[in-house]
């Protein structure tokens, strides 16, 4: 028998690029990926040929994301394009999320594999005028799925490098960041199209005392958000050759050990670990985000949905909870839909809206009647079967949840628990 897993990815930061549209995001991911000598000789050719006769022969970076040829000839970003690259101090995973409000629900799903998020905002366009909305939708976003936030403030070169706009724009978010609750954003003037304070500081920001972007995401704290308690859904029961049962699944959060008591949810049952096998063979522990398969010392009652826990794990039928509403059809009162949490999927019903969240001046809306496409809200959840009871802020993982329209099978919302009855 092994020891525990080996795993190398604790220098991998996964981060977002949010912001409205034009903000720059995609052309911030293209001079990354260019200053970090993370795009191969063919692609640069390929982006330098993607627009001749249209530029003064600049490279032009967002094509580096913008691969949807419907991308390119709107000049937004529709679909998420993900990115990696490494420097000598750690490796990235980027997705660039689309900054138009008709695809916010593409930020939220990049969002929620994310551990941070560089939020743009275009300081030529703002200047004097205040916050866009959808800058502060992606804030209450990234603050709502727990993301270390870097407040990145484009296209400086086109304010004269203004430390005033600077000040300015920092100070909305500030004033915005403290209504949501978001603790210590860090910001940084910049402009991506030339890389100035990207990769390397400009003599433009003599009134700047901080690092640049990549040393800012290359030193970030991206230390795992869960509490390190033991969850396992359960995605299939294999039968071994041995003949023993064995319970597949990946480790959502914490780690598991041989000869452990755990308990299966939803049932309560508990039994003690006896083995954790691979395809790789057997190993005496594993952590979270392995894929194995653990067989128990006797037979208890475990199907798919159903999940391996450590002892204390509780569930319920009723929680509040944190939505993103996704569905071009509005919510209607009393309807059901259907709740997955992980592998497990049972009827839900939103029983009440405690608040809707306004997204001009970011208040809470206690006395609003529904819900529609990108409104963001805290919200009453009644269930037919139990779930695990876990705090998104605890464990992410398996405090997190979809709302699927049972009749068009579309993804309705995307929800965090907050609190569980």
């Amino acid at each position: 028998m092994s020891d525990a897993f080996d795993t190398n990815d604790a220098g991998v930061l996964r981060f977002i690029t949010a912001g409205s549209v034009d903000d720059g995001k995609s052309t911030l991911i293209g001079r990354l990926l260019f200053d970090a000598k993370g795009l191969l000789r063919d692609q640069v050719a390929a982006i330098s040929k993607a627009r001749a006769g249209e530029s003064d022969g600049e490279i032009d970076l967002a094509l580096v994301t913008d691969g949807l040829e419907s991308e390119r000839e709107q000049g937004i970003t529709i679909d998420v394009a993900y990115r990696y690259f490494a420097t000598p101090r750690r490796s990235f995973i980027i997705a660039d999320a689309p900054g138009h409000e008709q695809y916010t629900r593409n930020m939220v799903t990049a969002a929620s594999n994310a551990e941070a998020a560089v939020i743009l905002i275009d300081a030529s366009r703002i200047a004097g005028k205040g916050l866009k909305a959808q800058t502060r939708r992606h804030a209450t976003i990234a603050k709502l799925m727990g993301l270390k936030v870097i407040v990145a403030i484009n296209k400086m070169d086109l304010t004269g490098w203004s430390r005033a706009v600077f000040e300015e724009i920092r100070d909305h978010f500030a004033r915005v960041a403290r209504t949501l609750g978001i603790d210590d954003p860090i910001y940084v003037p910049i402009a991506a199209k030339h890389g100035d304070n990207v990769a390397r500081l400009t003599p433009q920001t003599p009134w700047y005392e901080g690092p640049t972007l990549l040393e800012i995401l290359e030193t970030l704290d991206a230390s795992r958000r869960n509490d390190g308690v033991f969850r396992l859904p359960v995605q299939r029961v294999l039968r071994m050759p041995d003949g023993a049962r064995a319970y597949a699944g990946r480790i959502a959060s914490g780690e598991v050990a041989v000869g452990r008591e755990i308990t299966v949810l939803p049932s309560g049952q508990t039994a003690v670990v006896e083995a954790i096998r691979t395809f790789d063979g057997a190993y005496s522990a594993a952590l979270e985000g392995q894929s194995v398969s653990i067989v128990l010392d006797r037979d208890v009652d475990v199907g798919r949905g159903d999940s391996l826990a450590s002892t204390e794990g509780r569930t319920t039928r009723a929680f509040v909870a944190d939505l993103c509403w996704l569905d071009e059809a509005p919510w209607e009162k009393g309807r059901r839909y259907l709740l997955k949490q992980g592998s497990r999927t049972t009827q839900a019903l939103i029983d009440g809206i405690v608040y809707v969240r306004e997204m001009t001046e970011l208040a809470e809306v206690g006395e609003a009647s529904g819900l529609k496409l990108n409104d963001i809200a805290s919200v009453k959840v009644k269930l037919r079967d139990p779930i695990i009871a876990d705090i998104y802020s605890e464990r992410p993982a398996t405090g997190a949840f979809v709302l699927i329209d049972a009749t068009s099978n579309q993804t309705a919302a995307a929800g965090m628990i907050r609190e569980a009855a």
